[in-house]
């Protein structure tokens, strides 16, 4: 293993025996077939881990983000794909810190057993974008329900969640002072929405990462389920915003650590012109140059969590964590591909594999040009250029 200073031990030497029993040939064979990998989904679940960053008393492990961060590296650090699971990580937080004593006690000692899934976040919408304040899917209340209308894009683990957090518009946008007011959250129980207002359309793409689009018309949903106050959904959902990208830095930091060891142990084996191939500085420098942005976007991780853990504001650090990842991981990905050669495309290898999944995070869940506008505005003080 190549990090300088790693972090947890005993979770990670927890989480990697778990994972050993779930090798890349298994993580293959699920890509191959485009399958959910339920069966490592529920084995997380069943250790635990699934349920890191519940409370004690409502059947968690009491733990923070940091050291969900950590579980998520781990998970693709030893070959598999967070994605399919991190949802239930980073939506928690929003029913953490703003659902009401009854909605914890409701929802989240059986999210803890696994007798629930709460793996599905519904913000992004196909005319909007990451411009959030525009969504157009609307709830009106009528009487004891909601009522909601609308379209949402790129939403992920619909058929394998319970549950879902929706953001939608309770107050016209011209109605409201700041076009951040008047959208709220809700709990949507996917079991009774699909098919009763709720339609599910599956988007195939480059990765096997289940993600789909969705069609609400008229779905009728309780009261009880809006989470907080009516109005203030936004500010709500940039807790787990925050946690989503600096739990996706945590897995960019495993995917990193993953070509890396994986490219350093091929290049000191492989021969050519009678020298192993590591030898060479033009081999050498690029993994080396990974390495470095990896440990490096390994630090901001950490700061982004401690901020998150200590509810400080971390918005910057969990946007800069990102992109150092994600920058981090896909040079590593290059280097690794590179370097094996023709071995590089051949799945058996696995890496074509990890190239793909890691490549996402370029783009998802926020894409590296609006966190280069956030740094710019926000933290530089320069105008906001849209």
């Amino acid at each position: 293993m190549t990090d300088s200073n790693p972090r947890f031990p005993d979770i990670r030497d927890a989480v990697r025996d778990l994972c050993a029993q779930f090798p890349n040939e298994y993580f293959r064979k699920v890509d191959e077939a485009r399958a959910y990998p339920a069966e490592f989904v529920d084995a997380l679940t069943k250790a635990g881990w699934m349920a890191a960053l519940i409370p004690q008393e409502y059947g968690g492990s009491g733990l923070g983000l940091t050291e969900a961060s950590v579980i998520m590296e781990e998970i693709n650090r030893a070959g598999g794909n967070s994605g399919a699971c991190h949802g239930q990580m980073y939506n928690m937080g929003t029913l953490l810190r703003h659902g009401s004593e009854a909605q914890k006690r409701q929802y989240l000692p059986k999210i803890a057993s696994g007798d629930l899934r709460l793996q599905s976040m519904g913000v992004t919408e196909p005319s909007t974008g990451t411009d959030t304040t525009k969504i157009k899917t609307t709830a009106v209340k009528k009487g004891d329900r909601y009522v909601i209308n609308g379209q949402k894009v790129w939403i992920s683990r619909i058929q394998h969640s319970d549950l879902m957090i929706l953001l939608a518009r309770t107050t016209p946008l011209a109605d409201v002072k700041k076009k951040s007011e008047g959208m709220s959250i809700f709990i949507v129980d996917l079991r009774e929405a699909i098919g009763n207002g709720l339609t599910v359309r599956p988007i195939l793409n480059m990765v096997n990462h289940e993600t789909n689009e969705l069609f609400f018309e008229n779905l009728e949903i309780p009261a009880e389920n809006l989470i907080g106050e009516e109005g203030q959904g936004f500010k709500y959902i940039l807790d787990g915003l925050n946690a989503e990208r600096t739990l996706i830095a945590a897995e960019c930091i495993g995917d990193g650590y993953w070509f890396i060891d994986k490219v350093t142990a091929y290049t000191k084996e492989r021969v050519v012109f009678g020298r192993p191939i590591g030898q060479n500085q033009g081999v050498q420098f690029p993994i080396a140059e990974a390495f470095i942005e990896v440990e490096a976007a390994d630090l901001m991780r950490y700061e982004a969590c401690r901020r998150f853990d200590a509810r400080e504001p971390c918005g910057a650090q969990a946007n800069m964590a990102k992109y150092l990842a994600a920058k981090a991981s896909w040079e590593a990905a290059n280097a690794c591909l590179q370097f094996h050669g023709g071995f590089g495309f051949a799945c058996e290898y696995d890496i074509e594999r990890k190239f793909r999944e890691t490549r996402l995070y370029q783009v998802a869940p926020i894409s590296t040009n609006l966190i280069l506008s956030y740094v710019a505005e926000h933290m530089l003080g320069l105008p906001r250029s849209f």
